[in-house]
């Protein structure tokens, strides 16, 4: 029998990439899932595919207190209880801080990290009750700040961190918490990027052919939290950032700098 089977899972920003791919394989594996997003017509697509599957969707913009708050109550009026909580809805921007106003960086900030606050503040007591587990999903710019994203570095930066107080203060409970840094992943968040003006990019000049898969993404996060593992980095680059980062920054800073910049300019 499955891990998951039976298990309500929270899947925030489920109508695209890897918060899709993770609705889709929770689903297969028996769960009850319940995910949320801007788009109702995504989300409704989703439903269309698994009808008669114990799928709860709800419109929701996780970086507005209230539809947090009113979609946890939703998710535990209809299933009774919460046993995973997976914190993936999130916002890119490209743009130099030169350049970017202030409400691009406050709009990433809310979604990344304030998103994660709200949902997982008000899901806790269930959480804490089935001994559950709490999931964000990071990023290598959590561990090392990227040149163009100086708003998403941020978000991410202050997601780890907050986890690990929350890890550290839950360490009792039976409550685990884990943050997930999926590296370069095929999703939509980069044509989503937020712009120095604050509005979507709607392109990327990312090669996404070579990046990991969301559904592999997907299968990593599962297994970690069938593990309950404290933290995972995915993709090799990933891992490489991290440990040059860790080791020798100021090798980090040189070689972060070269792979952002293509002739003097930034890569976006």
């Amino acid at each position: 029998m499955s891990f998951f089977k039976n298990k309500v899972v929270v899947v925030t920003g489920g109508s695209d990439g890897i918060g899709k791919a993770l609705v889709d394989a929770f689903l297969m594996q028996g769960a009850k899932v319940a995910t949320c997003g801007r788009n109702y017509d995504k989300l409704y697509q989703i439903q269309s595919t698994y009808a008669g599957k114990p799928l709860l969707i709800h419109t929701a913009d996780v970086s507005k207190q209230q539809d947090c708050e009113n979609f946890i109550n939703v998710v535990l009026k209809s299933f009774g209880q919460i046993d995973i909580l997976i914190n993936n809805a999130g916002i890119s921007m490209r743009a130099l801080f030169q350049d970017v106003e202030l409400d691009a960086l406050r709009k990433v900030m809310d979604v990344n990290f304030w998103g994660g606050v709200y949902c997982t503040k008000y899901a806790l007591p269930s959480i804490i009750s089935s001994k559950g587990s709490i999931v964000g999903i990071s990023s290598v710019a959590g561990f090392r700040g990227l040149p163009g994203r100086s708003g998403y570095s941020a978000s991410k930066f202050a997601l780890n961190g907050w986890m690990e107080s929350l890890r550290t203060e839950l360490l009792e409970s039976g409550v685990n918490v884990l943050w997930v840094s999926p590296g370069f992943t095929e999703s939509n968040i980069r044509n989503a990027a937020l712009d120095s003006k604050g509005q979507a990019h709607g392109e990327t000049t990312m090669d996404e052919k070579s990046m990991m898969t969301s559904t592999e993404c997907a299968l990593h996060i599962m297994n970690a939290i069938e593990k309950r593992k404290r933290t995972i980095v995915l993709t090799f680059t990933g891992k490489e950032t991290v440990f040059l980062n860790k080791f020798f920054p100021a090798l980090a800073d040189k070689l972060v700098r070269k792979f952002f910049y293509k002739k003097g300019e930034l890569v976006k």
